[in-house]
């Protein structure tokens, strides 16, 4: 009864629509189809896969149902999550796009690995990691 992949993260985003540009034209992936909820949203996609959901933060009596929120005072919620990663192709081209974009960004070379790693900030403050291999960095100078 094996796992057979990641399919998607939910974040509770404050302004959705700033989220919502920031994963379709920071990081280049787009909206998709999304089944019609009673609550308002994005299904952003990677290739063929919704693999970030997005909803507005705060009470939605609609949402809290569906997602069946619990009062979190007691300590009890869906966790903490340090970091996001996604697979990257074209290093050079993505940190410029990000620099052109103000967006900063923290530049990484996993050795042994073969992996060199660019981390971001969403709009809400969840961190995501970009892997790109090694191969791409070859000559790569990250920007100042």
């Amino acid at each position: 009864m094996p796992l057979t992949g990641l399919q998607h993260f939910l974040i509770r985003a404050k302004d959705v629509e700033a989220t919502k540009d920031f994963y379709t034209d920071v990081l280049g992936l787009r909206v998709g189809e999304r089944p019609p909820f009673d609550f308002p949203g994005y299904w952003i996609y990677c290739d063929d896969v919704a693999c970030v959901h997005l909803i507005p933060a705060g009470p939605n009596e609609m949402a809290d149902a569906y997602l069946e929120k619990q009062d979190e005072s007691d300590g009890h919620g869906s966790g903490a999550i340090d970091h996001l990663a996604f697979g990257g192709a074209d290093l050079k081209g993505f940190a410029e796009n990000l620099q052109k974009r103000g967006v900063d960004m923290v530049h990484r070379e996993v050795p042994d690995f073969g992996l060199h790693q660019l981390f971001v900030h969403d709009p809400d403050g969840v961190m995501i990691e970009i892997n790109f291999p090694a191969s791409e960095s070859v000559g790569f100078e990250p920007p100042a």
